[in-house]
């Protein structure tokens, strides 16, 4: 697992792992038996359970919001990047509570459009919450209809506002934060796992396993 951990960390290839951890042959072997047999999806529930026991997950207002990375070696879930000259790239659509604790994710091309991985990215969720009031705050990428309807099937009360809004809105009142930077500093925490920085692995259950165990990280961390 430490081997593991610091392919994630550093992304460095399998093959030139120090010695120290094993055979790199045994840890990738290791690494895909364990993915596909979802411990690392586990570990990641256990962390929130934690985490909300200590702690206390944010229900009431939650984010969501999409990031494109490369992925130059192509495979499932991949596509070309509109924003990357169309080279091959994924994408990893992210919920949050509201102190930005990731809560479920999910993968697909990067030419998906947002709005069409709300309800994978809500079906996903890892631990569901109490009979509380939720409110979703959402970019203007998911600014249509199809969305409200989905956002509302799972009972969230949607905010969907678009950059320029916020930006006039937050001038006003100095001392207001939108909502939604707490995804968007999820996606930074994520990002310092290099190994998510640029998507090497051609399945996308490696990948998704790689995610998973960064999000169990990063819960485990602010449990401390």
């Amino acid at each position: 697992m430490e081997g593991i951990l610091y392919v994630l960390k550093t992304s460095v290839p399998w093959r030139a792992l120090p010695r120290c951890f094993g055979p790199a042959t045994t840890l990738h072997d290791r690494f895909q038996e364990w993915a596909r047999a979802g411990v690392f999806d586990r570990l990641w529930e256990q962390c929130l359970l934690v985490y909300d026991r200590e702690v206390g997950i944010q229900w009431t207002w939650q984010s969501m919001d999409g990031v494109m990375t490369k992925a130059p070696l192509g495979g499932e879930a991949t596509g070309p990047n509109p924003t990357d000259r169309a080279k091959s790239g994924t994408k990893r659509s992210l919920l949050t509570d509201g102190a930005g604790i990731p809560l479920a994710v999910a993968i697909a091309p990067a030419n998906r459009n947002d709005c069409k991985l709300v309800e994978p990215t809500l079906e996903a969720r890892r631990v569901l919450p109490p009979a509380v009031s939720q409110h979703l705050c959402m970019d203007k990428g998911y600014d249509f209809d199809p969305v409200r309807t989905v956002v509302e099937a799972y009972w969230f009360t949607h905010h969907i506002r678009s950059r320029g809004e916020e930006a006039m809105e937050m001038e006003r009142n100095r001392k207001r934060r939108a909502h939604r930077w707490v995804v968007e500093r999820a996606h930074a925490w994520m990002n310092q796992f290099r190994r998510l920085l640029i998507r090497w692995e051609r399945k996308v259950a490696n990948y998704l396993a790689f995610v998973q165990f960064a999000c169990a990280a990063i819960v485990f961390r602010q449990t401390l």
